[in-house]
């Protein structure tokens, strides 16, 4: 398989028809394992979530698709308007898709927080063994702002957590180079 063509992914606004998929994809274990809370979560619990988040205008959920095949979540959070900044998130949950879609769901949230939302500055917390994540996130010109140690209790054990950050000036930098390695030269 070659590189990802940029038409066969889109995001989407989360509907409560997401409901479903997004909560099996939440409660497995591959993606509770890099989650704060990492309790299973109930359908009731699920559904007072969506509802509450559906009134938060600081809040946006999109679901990423493949070949229109939701396979994952992203989101923003904490949007404040004054300071131009936010925080966000996102995983894959569908992990039957091409090699390179997490980089590819990455780029395209990306523009839509810089481009659509005139973001100034986007700020992320990754438990510090998550390697693989924050690695992509270098890739895309995120730097580390720093690190909280022992902050979140996990598996009986406080984890460090690195706070990284990416600035619109170095998205719009680095968008071509990043453009290339997820979608290869047209």
């Amino acid at each position: 398989m070659g590189m990802p063509k940029r038409e066969e992914y889109r995001l989407r606004p989360l509907q409560e028809s997401d409901l479903e998929q997004l909560l099996e994809w939440r409660n497995s274990d591959r993606i509770r394992a890099n989650m704060y809370s990492d309790h299973i979560i109930t359908m009731d619990e699920h559904r007072k979530w969506f509802e509450n988040n559906s009134k938060n205008e600081s809040v946006i959920y999109k679901i990423f698709e493949f070949q229109e095949r939701p396979v994952g979540v992203a989101n923003v959070v904490q949007i404040d308007t004054h300071n131009e900044k936010c925080s966000w998130a996102f995983y894959l949950g569908d992990t039957n898709v091409p090699r390179g879609s997490g980089a590819v769901m990455e780029f395209i949230f990306l523009e839509y927080i810089f481009e659509v939302l005139k973001i100034r500055k986007l700020c992320c917390e990754v438990f510090a063994f998550n390697v693989s994540t924050i690695k992509l996130h270098k890739k895309f010109g995120f730097i580390e702002e720093g690190c909280f140690k022992r902050h979140i209790l996990k598996n009986d054990k406080y984890e460090d957590v690195v706070s990284m950050a990416l600035f619109s000036d170095e998205w719009i930098i680095k968008k071509s180079q990043i453009e290339t390695i997820c979608f290869g030269s047209n």
